[in-house]
């Protein structure tokens, strides 16, 4: 069975759909990521000034972990910014093809309307011809 342009172009809106959903999950993971980084931050943060002498014999240490994870928040910060970028790609993709889409609809229901007055005229004047 032929498909009309319209379906072909749902079925593409879907895939689309999918893939910016795709995107936002992506987006999502590396927010919790973050999220966590920064909350493991803050506990390093916390342990470095903190005044208990069990914490002051490994300052040297936090110190290199919060420098770790400093370079593991910023890897990440450019990690969602390119996940933003991605998911407003896709979602515009997606909303471009959704308008042709809509166009192509139009388009064939105009055809179609188009034809069926071409029927009515052409039944009239056979129907015409019949009578004379």
């Amino acid at each position: 069975m032929a498909q009309n342009r319209s379906d072909k172009l749902k079925r593409l809106v879907t895939v689309q759909r999918h893939l910016e959903k795709m995107a936002e999950i992506d987006l999502a993971s590396t927010t919790r990521q973050r999220q966590e980084v920064a909350e493991t931050m803050t506990v390093v943060v916390d342990a470095i000034n903190s005044l208990d002498p069990v914490h002051r014999s490994f300052s040297r240490h936090y110190s290199g972990q919060y420098s770790r994870l400093q370079q593991q928040e910023q890897m990440l910060a450019n990690v969602q910014e390119m996940h933003e970028m991605r998911v407003v790609r896709e979602r515009t993709k997606g909303d471009r093809m959704e308008d042709r889409m809509k166009e192509a609809r139009d388009a064939e229901d105009r055809a179609a309307a188009d034809d069926a007055i071409y029927d009515l005229i052409d039944q009239h004047l056979a129907y015409r011809s019949d009578d004379t």
